[in-house]
Formats: structure tokens, C-alpha cells, sequence
């Protein structure tokens, strides 16, 4: 163990984002007209039915979620990595945010047309799930709390209402099928999806 552990040599970087590899979120909003406003984010983690989502302020995202409680988490397959790509240099704000006007964001309303993506109406919130998404997951927004330590964004708590899963990768009546689900993962800004399996938890129902 000690020859080991002097094999192992650390560097002390200063990343310029943390991006550390969390799967891509499509979260759909409701715009002021209740047209849908799709924000892709890498930002969210999940405990029981508490989905926490990480959002930036000064987009349409956050806008809408103050407005109207309420958003649906499209999980994309890895498949879907370009109709993500295609919303990256978008936003629904009008005018453009100075901050992303000069990192090349552009305005576009209509972010389905510009994804390829196909909208399919929810059963318990107004925002539209994506079809598209294996994995779609409705919530009411609890609470929007910004840190003071990093005031340029919102951490927002969400309660998930219902979920929504492709047939092909539902095993028996409740369970996810991980042999046949991979999640779209942003890994310091690049795509990718997930590897062979190694193993699984001793919690594991499947």
C-alpha cells in the first residue's frame, strides 16, 4: 500500500468550470404566452422525489420558474447529444443578456423547431415533456435559494410529480432497466455516455 500510494502524484489546478461529469438535463419552462422554453443545464442531482436543479440567473429558465412553479427534467439518451448541442447557443431571453451576447448566445423562441425535438403534453404540470427524452420527469418548483457565495446562480428544489419512461428500458412495473438506460453525460463540457457496466450495489432491486 505505502509503494502505491508514493506511485500517486497530484497537481493543484484552478478549473475555470466544474463541470465534473452530471448528466444533461432538457428542462422545459413556461414562457409568459405558455409557449415552452427548453434550457438545456448539467446541473441537478436527485434524493427520493427531491430533484435539485442548478440554474444560472439572468436566463429564461430561472424567469419562468419564478413565474410559474413548475418544469419537467428530459433526461436524453446519448443518441440525443446534437439536438442538445443545437440549444447550446440559444436563449429565449429577449434582449440577449449582455453576459451572453458575448459568449455568442443568439435568441430563439421556438427551441423545439431549432432542436428537432418533439414536444408531448404532461399530465400534471403545463410545461411539455420532450418525447424524444427516455427519461421525462414532471415537478413543481419548492424552493429557489441563492448562495451567497456564488450569487450567479439559483439552486432551485423541485418535488417530482410524475415520470415518464420509454417502454424499451422499463423493467417489470416501476423499475428503470440500468443494462438498458444511459444518461447523456456533460463531462467537463464534452459529451458523453456511459461505459460497460462493473458492478452494482448491494441496494440494487434489479
Amino acid at each position: 500500500m505505502e509503494q502505491a500510494t508514493q506511485r500517486i502524484h497530484t497537481k493543484t489546478i484552478n478549473p475555470s468550470i466544474l463541470y465534473y461529469g452530471t448528466p444533461v438535463v432538457l428542462l422545459t419552462t413556461l414562457n409568459e404566452d405558455e409557449t415552452v422554453n427548453i434550457s438545456p443545464i448539467s446541473s441537478s442531482w436527485a434524493l427520493g422525489d427531491c430533484l435539485v436543479l442548478g440554474l444560472g440567473l439572468g436566463g429564461k429558465a430561472i424567469e419562468n420558474i419564478e413565474r410559474h412553479p413548475e418544469c419537467v427534467l428530459n433526461i436524453p439518451s446519448p443518441s440525443l447529444w446534437e439536438n442538445v448541442e443545437r440549444l447550446a447557443p440559444l436563449t429565449g431571453k429577449q434582449p440577449v443578456p449582455e453576459g451572453k451576447k458575448q459568449l455568442g448566445f443568439t435568441y430563439k423562441k421556438d427551441k423545439y423547431g431549432s432542436s428537432g425535438l418533439t414536444p408531448a403534453p404532461s399530465e400534471g404540470v403545463k410545461p411539455t415533456r420532450i418525447l424524444e427524452c427516455p427519461l421525462q420527469i414532471e415537478a413543481t418548483v419548492k424552493h429557489i435559494r441563492i448562495p451567497a457565495h456564488s450569487p450567479d446562480f439559483a439552486i432551485v428544489e423541485t418535488q417530482a410529480v410524475h415520470v415518464h419512461a420509454h417502454k424499451e428500458i422499463v423493467l417489470g412495473e416501476n423499475h428503470i432497466d440500468p443494462s438498458k438506460w444511459s444518461p447523456l453525460i456533460y463531462n467537463f463540457r464534452h459529451y458523453f455516455g456511459l461505459g460497460e457496466q462493473l458492478g452494482k450495489t448491494y441496494r440494487a432491486e434489479t
